[in-house]
């Protein structure tokens, strides 16, 4: 991108957009002085305090922090990047952007191409009768709806698409990339054909893909578009550019399989709505849900497949400090039929009375068991107890409760059984095993830390520094990058000589080779280089010993006093030792 058009792009962008005008359309805002006064879009509140300075063209609200300029407004609202806002602001304000983002030519190229075969869908759906429009009439889908998603039509015939395609000047190859269509024996022919087609459209307002569902009978029932450099299936959610705003207004989202389910509800008045996209839910996906609530509710379908959908889902949105509950649809296989048959109140009550993550793998897992069977009993508590360890403290003190009530057996001999039998408090290892394993798996999409980034610099500058201390090898590269670096390294490295950053990069993937050039450009200052690598290594071992006192402090906040008294008393030993070595 051109730095100067950049710069001049904002300037008319401010000089021409007035910051009350644009929030105004989304935030009712009233006169209070010399500035507006409106309720925050950004948390939940009944007293205003969100204010917009029509005078300094910024926005600030005293409840939740947020402030900013128009287009940092923009960004957050529409959660878009600052081009997203820049486009959408210049768009709709005829604000020429030639120029501006020349390094992104070839993915305008391919928006552009999708926004064409959108286009030719949607008329293809209600230019004469066919079997689409039949279907979708059936389903009880209303035109108002149907036009809001871009509903549209992709015909039985082989080459539709493609032929509209090619007659815009567009080449196969590209046709390609974006799986619009496919190529056999030589011969190209439309990817999707008698489906209605369901533009997958992100927060930005653009098309990155179609999802696809087969009319009558075959297979698969549904077709999505294959990845493309547009298209990332786990970084986006289907109808969360139209219900975003809701989201935030109800401070939750609901989360459903299907594209229908998304439309027939967002129909029926719930419109908190969004849909995976024909994968299970994402590590990249719980963070984009994050932007707009922690409160999330699971309503994926009653069988077998959609019930441990939820349970992973679960998981995904617990590492993620989300809130989650998983609603159970009482009539019907999926939402979509339940709302169709009993209304939107029946809807909200569902929504009411959804399970909250413990409850749900609990009951989850205890229906696998006969609890009249004491052996099968047993054994549920057993798989119990290790759903409770993957649980924050606080939350496994009250789960612990409810799990002796619902069995019959003490919460002492439960709560003894969570914090390790004799031979698992002399090694100590199993619930450290799993914080630690757990911290790692948060770690691995984390960035590089400063004590990374040093050491691999060092090890740059001195391939001595490679071979580090073997009691923090484990521990001493925690991000997902950083390990990869310093095993690549290793497997390079020859005692004495230096490390041939050429065949370092051969055997890193992009990211990595990404991180590794901006370690390049780190400094560490001449002579120093022993005094950084001695005061990274005793950071890596406070850090340890910080995590294993942490560890120790919880589990004797949960131990009890009488049952578990030679336990605590080991355990406040180990306690004592390792505060000892972090005084030191």
């Amino acid at each position: 991108m051109n730095t100067n058009n950049h710069v001049n792009i904002v300037d008319e962008i401010k000089s021409r957009c007035n910051i009350v005008d644009v929030i105004g359309r989304v935030v009712p805002l009233k006169k209070a002085g010399s500035n507006y006064k409106g309720v925050c879009p950004f948390h939940n509140e009944k007293t205003p305090s969100f204010i917009v300075s029509e005078s300094k063209q910024i926005f600030t609200c005293f409840g939740c922090g947020a402030t900013g300029d128009l287009l940092e407004f923009v960004k957050r609202y529409y959660n878009l990047d600052f081009r997203g806002s820049v486009e959408m602001l210049a768009k709709e304000y005829g604000i020429s952007l030639e120029g501006a983002f020349r390094s992104n030519k070839d993915k305008d190229e391919l928006y552009e191409i999708n926004r064409q075969a959108a286009r030719f869908f949607f008329k293809a759906l209600r230019q004469q009768a066919n079997p689409g429009y039949t279907y979708m009439k059936r389903r009880g889908i209303s035109e108002e709806i149907l036009n809001k998603f871009g509903i549209g039509y992709a015909d039985e015939k082989w080459d539709s698409l493609y032929g509209f395609l090619r007659g815009k000047g567009i080449s196969e190859e590209k046709m390609l990339d974006l799986g619009l269509i496919s190529k056999s024996n030589g011969r190209y022919f439309d990817k999707f054909r008698n489906r209605v087609i369901f533009p997958i459209i992100n927060t930005g307002g653009k098309v990155i893909g179609f999802g696809g569902r087969i009319i009558g009978e075959g297979e698969p029932k549904y077709l999505n578009s294959q990845e493309s450099n547009i298209f990332k299936k786990k970084y986006n959610l289907y109808g969360l550019n139209l219900a975003g705003g809701d989201v935030r207004k109800e401070d939750s989202i609901i989360l459903v399989e299907g594209y229908m389910d998304v439309v027939s509800l967002y129909q029926n008045g719930v419109r908190n709505v969004s849909a995976s996209l024909g994968t299970a839910l994402t590590e990249n996906q719980a963070r984009l849900i994050k932007r707009y609530t922690k409160n999330v509710i699971l309503s994926y379908d009653a069988d077998n497949a959609g019930q441990s959908a939820a349970m992973r889902g679960l998981d995904i949105l617990y590492k993620e400090s989300c809130r989650a509950r998983v609603l159970k649809v009482t009539e019907g296989k999926d939402p979509d039929e339940f709302i169709k048959k009993n209304g939107r109140k029946a809807f909200i009550r569902l929504i009411d009375n959804a399970q909250p993550y413990g409850d749900f793998k609990l009951d989850f897992a205890k229906a696998k068991y006969d609890m009249n069977d004491q052996q099968q009993r047993i054994d549920y508590i057993g798989e119990a107890v290790d759903i409770l360890k993957s649980m924050k403290p606080v939350e496994a003190d009250i789960y612990i409760k409810k799990l002796a009530e619902d069995t019959g057996v003490s919460e002492g001999a439960i709560r003894f059984e969570y914090l390790g039998n004799n031979s698992q408090v002399k090694n100590f290892e199993h619930p450290s095993d799993i914080n630690r394993r757990t911290e790692q798996e948060d770690n691995k999409r984390d960035s590089m830390s400063l004590i990374e980034k040093d050491l691999i610099k060092l090890m740059i500058l001195d391939s001595g520094y490679i071979s580090i201390p073997d009691d923090i090898k484990e521990t001493a590269f925690e991000s997902s990058p950083g390990k990869n670096i310093y095993e690549a390294m290793i497997s390079l490295y020859d005692d004495g000589e230096s490390v041939d950053m050429n065949k370092l990069k051969d055997i890193l993937d992009e990211d990595d080779i990404e991180c590794l050039a901006e370690i390049e450009e780190e400094l560490i200052p001449a002579g120093r280089e022993k005094a950084v690598f001695d005061d990274c290594i005793a950071r890596i071992r406070e850090r340890s010993l910080k995590r294993q006192e942490k560890e120790l402090m919880i589990r004797l906040s949960m131990a009890d006093e009488e049952e578990n008294r030679e336990e605590i008393i080991k355990l406040t030993r180990q306690l004592i030792e390792i505060q000892k070595e972090l005084k030191k």
